[in-house]
């Protein structure tokens, strides 16, 4: 009895279940209510936030942030772009493997490991918005925040002593904020020397592994320790501070920075060649490193002149560099004639050392010449040349550890050092001052507007270009001082002005700042916008720059 109605339970059971289901159809079929109305279409700002947050359950970041940009033609090339650049990654995968796997297969005593396939998958990642950064300095920065849920098809194969196993990664997702930078600008194509690249936080990377077709990330605990684990190490690699640098132009041809400093004393010379028809020679010499040059006194009717005379020439690049040295007879009408030519190849010089030369003068530098077999005479000189010294800060002041639990998301700041104040220690010995004038803004003129820059620095006085019909004009000028002490108690005036061809006013004054240059000699650079006097809304930007010859030590406290 008790197995038959266990039987009759069942059948019944499975009955009521077939007749409930053909009841409920019936009744939704023939009961379906007449009142169902189409849904009200609504403006996006009458519905409340638990609205919103159901139709949208992920903002986009365009929206979240008004400083993001949407870049829907990105991801629209992108999307046209992806089956070329698949391939083309998919090789660079394959040409990088390749020195690993041939390393690895005789070590481990591997019979074959090779990619059984490889593609990323029919799916492009996209672009969820752009940030791009204003900044003072001569680079480009803007971060962009990119999703990928792909579907790639990776399979690993690695067979050793007979037994095959075949690893494949699928279902890949990958959410960054990476910060790209492109400096330094240049005036060659591309127009930047180096891109870097650097995270903005923690990437978030979720992807399937499955070995012998059995999904390896749904054993208990392998998934969270493999995620965070490639989380710490791409943050250890990349985030910000860090970045990751592809170069794309040679270093030198960005912006070269100056490396040292000249001193040249012309002593004498002696037994010169009399150029005169009349009287003896004029002479003087001419001293020249890359693009600075100098210039002795005039000594008249004289060919055993003593000028006693010290210069100091800027050096690029001590490697490459040399010392030319003419000396000329001094005509008052017409073109002044050479007396004789040497050169002396800057790396040939021990920095810090003097050295002292007595050279013969010769007609020009061709060995194979035989005018140059003739007595032109001797020049005596002495030579130093020091090398800029970098600045020796405290081992705190910049640190390169973060912590790997810590996330950064650092507003982007200019590249100008944190201010230094304290007493400065400065030793004997002078360098190089380097102004360079960029650009203006909100320059207002009351006749006209055709700025230019008057740069005045102990009594010497320089100029910009003038901008005609501009009240943001930039200039990108530069000017060097050769300085035998540093501008601690100096001052820079800087005065813009604007001229035009208009006889009653001719000439306006649109604004000035003075700068105080004790400033640059502790901070060695700065690179700062200054509102103008005299102006209601205009600024300035200036670049200082203090390379020294000599080493400033400072007791300091660190500001910002």
């Amino acid at each position: 009895m008790g197995i038959i109605s266990t039987l009759l339970t069942i059948c019944g059971f499975g009955v009521g279940i077939i007749l409930g289901l053909v009841a409920g159809y019936i009744m939704f079929i023939y009961f379906e209510p007449d009142d169902v109305k189409e849904p009200r279409v609504r403006p996006l700002f009458e519905l409340d936030k638990k609205s919103v947050e159901e139709l949208l359950p992920e903002i986009p970041l365009w929206v979240k942030n008004p400083d993001h940009e949407k870049v829907d033609w990105m991801n629209t090339f992108m999307e046209e772009m992806w089956p070329y650049l698949n391939k083309a990654l998919c090789k660079i995968i394959r040409s990088t493997a390749e020195p690993y796997i041939t390393e690895y297969k005789p070590k481990y005593n591997l019979d074959l490991v090779e990619f059984e396939s490889l593609t990323l998958g029919t799916l492009p990642p996209s672009f969820v918005g752009v940030k791009v950064h204003e900044t003072t300095e001569k680079e480009m920065i803007f971060e962009v925040s990119v999703k990928w849920a792909g579907n790639p098809d990776i399979k690993l194969a690695v067979k050793a002593y007979g037994l095959k196993a075949v690893a494949q990664l699928v279902d890949f997702q990958l959410f960054l904020t990476a910060r790209i930078t492109l400096a330094p600008l240049v005036d060659v194509f591309p127009c930047f020397s180096n891109i870097s690249v650097s995270l903005m936080e923690k990437p978030h990377v979720d992807f399937g592994l499955k070995l012998f077709n059995a999904d390896l990330m749904a054993i208990p605990g392998l998934y969270r320790f493999v995620q965070e684990y490639l989380k710490q190490m791409v943050a250890r690699m990349y985030l910000w501070p860090k970045t990751y640098d592809i170069g794309v132009l040679d270093s030198s041809i960005g912006e070269k920075q100056p490396q040292g400093m000249l001193y040249v004393s012309v002593i004498k010379a002696k037994d010169l060649k009399n150029k005169d028809f009349l009287g003896k020679s004029d002479p003087y010499v001419k001293l020249t490193v890359g693009n600075s040059t100098q210039k002795t006194r005039t000594i008249m009717n004289n060919l055993n002149p003593e000028w006693n005379e010290t210069f100091s020439l800027v050096v690029d690049d001590p490697e490459t560099e040399s010392l030319d040295i003419s000396v000329y007879d001094w005509d008052k009408v017409g073109t002044h004639d050479k007396l004789g030519v040497l050169v002396i190849p800057l790396r040939t010089l021990v920095p810090e050392q003097l050295h002292p030369f007595t050279k013969r003068l010769m007609k020009n530098m061709d060995p194979n010449d035989v005018a140059n077999k003739k007595n032109r005479g001797e020049i005596t000189i002495e030579l130093t040349y020091k090398p800029f010294k970098e600045d020796h800060r405290a081992d705190h002041h910049e640190s390169d550890d973060y912590e790997d639990g810590e996330s950064n998301d650092s507003p982007i700041v200019s590249a100008a050092p944190s201010v230094l104040t304290g007493p400065i220690v400065v030793p004997p010995g002078g360098g190089l001052l380097v102004v360079i004038v960029h650009q203006a803004e909100d320059l207002e003129g009351k006749y006209h507007n055709n700025p230019y820059v008057k740069v005045t620095f102990r009594g010497e006085q320089r100029r910009t270009k003038a901008i005609k019909k501009s009240r943001d004009p930039k200039w990108e000028q530069d000017f060097e001082y050769t300085l035998a002490d540093p501008p601690l108690n100096d001052r820079l005036l800087l005065e813009i002005c604007s001229k035009s061809k208009n006889l009653i006013h001719s000439r306006e004054t649109l604004g000035r700042v003075e700068i105080d240059l004790s400033d640059v000699v502790r901070n060695r650079r700065m690179n700062e916008k200054y509102q103008l006097l005299d102006s209601k809304n205009g600024k300035v930007q200036v670049e200082l720059q203090w390379r020294s010859t000599g080493t400033v030590s400072r007791h300091f406290t660190i500001e910002g």
